[in-house]
């Protein structure tokens, strides 16, 4: 069996675990004050082009998702997300362990617009309800979709106007910045909002996501909640070590682009024989509507992620690769769906 589910069934880049290994013995200052955990937030504020960021090194996606909200949010304020948005299916309701609200938003694509953002602030109008106060987006969204920097941005704006917080997961990020469909930029992450993380686990990491924060009122305090909440690593430096490998020479990029291209080698299987997507996913996830019995007989050699049912003889599967996805079997999973779909 050769696994497809997701992009963290690996350990780690090559170059990651070397870093890893050629430190061991090393002795650091724990809780990411390390001089590693320095560096990486050098290199970091350097491809931002902002000095005057917070940089906070946390062990996982659940861990930045639910620390960044319960410290950014009164108990009384909920966040705004998508309704497949992480923090909403795949978080065991960890943000609202934390007291806050998470309010849904129909999407068929996995993003949400200012208008029906708008439509959950009028329907909140009074002490009786929770206040919204943050709006949470991933880029890729949970169904490989990807925002523009123009949607970003008119986020953000909407954001500012209405004395919102826009608060951005990056867990697979580094798929989004290297398609050649993206115009978002890490620059503009750090322009257009409060708060974002840079995803390590699910990007070549062993672990591991880079949360950034930009709004001077969310920087007081924050790591008595990381503390708090569990998200503060003791050997933090195994953080920094990661994260400062992951941006010298690229090498967070070149993962984005050699992942994409696996995926794009994938897709165009399924699109060639007129194959439909549950949504027009150009990052590393691939979300492919099959008959049940192609399905069944693709799990007899891969392992895949079941969605959903579109109709009595046909679901979608979530197919996805990653830095150390076999390009060979890429390859052999090409030829074996082609002489399926024949």
């Amino acid at each position: 069996m050769y696994s497809f589910k997701s992009d963290y069934c690996e350990g780690a880049h090559p170059q990651v675990m070397e870093a890893l290994v050629r430190t061991n013995f090393e002795q650091t200052t724990g809780y990411s004050q390390d001089e590693y955990c320095d560096q990486a937030r050098l290199k970091i504020k350097e491809q931002l082009k902002r000095d005057d960021v917070d940089i906070h090194f946390l062990v996982g996606g659940t861990q930045a998702n639910l620390t960044v909200i319960a410290s950014a949010l009164k108990p009384y304020q909920a966040c705004i997300a998508a309704d497949t948005g992480h923090i909403n299916v795949h978080e065991t309701g960890a943000v609202e362990a934390t007291g806050h609200k998470v309010l849904t938003i129909f999407s068929d694509d996995g993003k949400i617009t200012c208008s029906q953002v708008q439509q959950i602030l009028n329907e909140h109008t009074d002490e009786h309800m929770v206040q919204p106060k943050m709006i949470y987006i991933s880029n890729p969204t949970e169904v490989g979709t990807i925002y523009s920097a123009e949607e970003l941005k008119a986020l953000y704006a909407f954001a500012k106007e209405n004395n919102l917080y826009l608060f951005v997961d990056g867990a697979r990020l580094a798929s989004a910045l290297a398609l050649t469909e993206n115009s978002m930029t890490l620059e503009d992450l750090a322009n257009y909002s409060d708060v974002f993380y840079i995803g390590g686990t699910k990007c070549g990491a062993l672990f591991g996501e880079a949360v950034v924060i930009v709004n001077e009122s969310l920087k007081p305090d924050f790591r008595y909640m990381m503390k708090q909440r569990g998200g503060m690593l003791a050997k933090g430096r195994l953080l920094g070590i990661q994260f400062l490998t992951l941006f010298e020479n690229n090498l967070y990029f070149q993962i984005g682009e050699y992942e994409n291209k696996m995926a794009a080698r994938m897709r165009d299987v399924f699109i060639q024989h007129g194959l439909t997507f549950l949504a027009d996913s150009p990052s590393n996830q691939l979300f492919p509507i099959l008959k049940d019995s192609v399905i069944e007989a693709i799990g007899e050699k891969y392992e895949y992620t079941y969605m959903q049912r579109i109709d009595p003889q046909h679901s979608c599967i979530r197919l996805v690769t990653s830095f150390a996805t076999n390009a060979k079997k890429v390859e052999e999973f090409i030829s074996d769906v082609e002489n399926l779909l024949k």
